[in-house]
C-alpha cells in the first residue's frame, strides 16, 4: 500500500512541472501591472491569463498525469482514459446534474458538489483510467467487436466504470468534502500556528511521498482554501493568503543551504571535497529553484533526527512567517525564481522581508545543525565511518566524461549495481531521484551504484531502492530504459 501511494505521489510530479510556466507568466503579467487584468496593459492581460488556464485547470492536469505515471507503459491510452474519468465523474456530479436527481434547486444542492472539481478528483479520475489500462490494454474482443481490442477499449471501459464511481461518490463526496473541510478548518482556524503545523506535517511526509495529499488541501481548490490559487489570481485576502506558502522561502532559500554548510563544516577532512560536491549541488538546487530533495535526501535516512529537527524548524518558520506581515507565493516551489516573480502579485506583502527573515533562519539552521551533528555524532555526508558505502567517489577506472555522454556511463553503472535488467521489476523517476523496485533485493550493490557519482542511494525496504541524481534525473532514467530495451 505504501509503495502504490508513493507511485500516486510521483506520478503528481508530471502535472507539477506545468506550474512554473504559469508562475512566469503570472509574475510577468503583475510585474506589468499590478492592478491585473490589463486595466493598464493589454500585454499584462494577456499573460496573467493564460497563466489561469493552467491554474485553473490543475485538478484535469493532476487526472491526465497521474493516468500517465500510475499507467504500466508510457503511452497516449492512459491520458486519453484519464481524460474521459474526469469528464464523466464532473459532469455526473456538478451542482446542475445532481439538482436533477434530487429534483431541486441549485440552491439546495450540498456545496460538497459546487467543489467537484478539485484535485483529489483529478487524481481518482487518473488512477481509474490507468487501472483500466493495465487491465485491459491486452484484452482480445470476440471478433464481431475486433475494433475495441486492446488499447481502444481502454477509454471504453474507463467510462462505465467512471459512470459507477460517480454514482458511489454521489453518496460519499459529501461525506469525505465534509471530513476533509473538517480538518483544513481545523488547522485554518488555528491561524498562524496551523500554518506551522502544516509546514512541519509537509517536510515529516516527503520520505513517504504523502505530502502531495495534505498540499492538495491547503494549496488547491480540494476544500476552498486554495492558497496558491486564490495568492496569484487576486481573489484571496490581503495579509492572509499565501501564509501557507510563505513560511517555506526562508528555509529553502537560507535554512538548508547554511545547514549543508554546517553538514561540510562537520565533515572529516579526507571526505570534505566528496561531500562539497553533493551538498553545493543540493544548495544551489535548494535556493535557486526550491528543489530540496538532493539535499533533504543527502541526510533523511543517513540522520532521521536531523530531518525531524529540519521538519520542526520548518515548522516554526511557517508560523514565524504567518504572524509577520509578509507573504509570497509559488507556482512551483519557494526557491528565488518564485520569490522574485511573486513580488508585484496582487496578495504579495513585503515579499522583501524574506531576507532578512532568512537570514535569521540561516543563523538557526546552522547553529542547530551544527550542534546536534556533534552532539549526537550524526552520519551525515561526509562523516560516515571508513567502511561506510553512504557516499564514495567515482572509481578511478570509470572517469566522468562530458554532460550528455556521462549519462549512458551512469546508467550503465547504476543498472548494473541494481542487479542488471533482468533484476529490474519495475522503475520511474521523480523529480531528482530513480525509484527502482528489484526482484532480488541481494544483488543490489550500492557501492557500485555510487561509483557512478550520484549524489546519494537509499533504500525503503529490501527491495525499494531509491537512486538520487538531482534534477536532471530523466537523462539516466531515458538512458537506462534504453539500456535495457537494447538487452531485450
Amino acid at each position: 500500500m505504501m509503495k502504490y501511494l508513493q507511485r500516486i505521489g510521483r506520478s503528481l510530479m508530471l502535472p507539477v512541472a506545468c506550474l512554473p510556466a504559469a508562475g512566469i507568466l503570472y509574475g510577468i503579467g503583475y510585474w506589468i501591472d499590478p492592478a491585473g487584468w490589463g486595466s493598464n496593459s493589454i500585454i499584462a492581460a494577456f499573460c496573467i491569463k493564460a497563466a489561469s488556464a493552467i491554474i485553473d485547470k490543475i485538478p484535469l492536469l493532476f487526472a491526465i498525469g497521474t493516468s500517465i505515471g500510475m499507467a504500466d507503459e508510457q503511452d497516449g491510452a492512459p491520458a486519453l482514459a484519464g481524460l474521459v474519468s474526469w469528464l464523466m465523474i464532473t459532469t455526473l456530479l456538478s451542482t446542475n446534474a445532481v439538482a436533477m436527481y434530487m429534483g431541486a434547486e441549485a440552491s439546495q444542492v450540498p456545496s460538497a458538489f459546487g467543489r467537484i472539481e478539485n484535485a483529489f478528483i483529478g487524481i481518482l479520475a487518473g488512477l481509474i483510467g490507468a487501472t483500466c489500462f493495465n487491465r485491459f490494454k491486452d484484452y482480445m474482443a470476440p471478433e464481431w467487436l475486433a475494433f475495441f481490442s486492446g488499447k481502444r477499449c481502454v477509454a471504453v471501459v474507463t467510462a462505465f466504470v467512471s459512470a459507477i464511481m460517480a454514482a458511489a461518490l454521489y453518496y460519499v463526496w459529501p461525506v469525505v468534502y465534509g471530513a476533509l473541510e473538517r480538518f483544513g478548518i481545523s488547522i485554518a482556524n488555528l491561524g498562524p500556528l496551523g500554518a506551522g503545523i502544516y509546514g512541519m506535517f509537509n517536510r515529516a511526509l516527503i520520505p513517504l511521498g504523502l505530502h502531495h495529499a495534505l498540499n492538495a488541501v491547503f494549496w488547491f481548490d480540494t476544500i476552498g482554501i486554495n492558497d496558491l490559487g486564490k495568492f496569484w489570481s487576486g481573489t484571496g485576502e490581503l495579509g492572509v493568503t499565501g501564509e501557507y506558502m510563505t513560511g517555506f522561502f526562508p528555509v529553502m532559500m537560507f535554512g538548508l543551504v547554511a545547514g549543508a554548510y554546517a553538514m561540510y563544516r562537520e565533515a572529516k577532512p579526507e571526505r570534505k571535497t566528496v561531500a562539497k560536491s553533493l551538498l553545493l549541488a543540493g544548495s544551489f538546487a535548494a535556493f535557486f529553484t526550491g528543489i530540496t530533495e538532493p539535499l533533504e535526501f543527502s541526510f533523511m535516512f543517513l540522520a532521521p533526527g536531523l530531518y525531524l529537527i529540519h521538519a520542526l524548524l520548518t515548522g516554526i518558520s511557517m508560523t514565524v512567517c504567518a504572524y509577520l506581515p509578509v507573504r509570497c507565493g509559488f507556482n512551483f516551489s519557494a526557491g528565488m525564481v518564485d520569490w522574485i516573480l511573486s513580488f508585484r502579485a496582487p496578495m504579495a506583502v513585503n515579499p522583501w522581508m524574506i531576507v532578512p527573515v532568512g537570514i535569521v533562519v540561516a543563523a538557526i539552521y546552522y547553529a542547530v545543525f551544527t550542534w546536534a551533528i556533534r552532539k549526537f555524532d550524526l552520519r551525515t555526508p561526509g562523516r560516515e565511518d571508513n567502511d561506510d558505502d553512504t557516499m564514495i567517489p567515482p572509481a578511478q577506472d570509470e572517469p566522468h566524461k562530458d554532460a550528455k555522454k556521462d549519462y549512458t556511463h551512469m546508467a550503465a553503472v547504476i543498472l548494473e549495481g541494481l542487479g542488471g535488467a533482468e533484476n529490474l521489476q519495475d522503475f520511474d523517476y521523480c523529480a531528482t531521484r530513480i525509484r527502482a523496485t528489484v526482484k532480488d533485493g541481494s544483488q543490489v550493490d550500492e557501492k557500485r551504484i555510487k561509483s557512478a557519482g550520484v549524489p546519494g542511494v537509499t533504500r525503503l525496504t529490501a527491495t525499494n531502492v531509491q537512486v538520487v541524481i538531482g534534477t536532471r534525473v530523466q537523462f539516466a532514467y531515458d538512458e537506462m530504459k534504453r539500456l535495457i530495451e537494447a538487452s531485450k
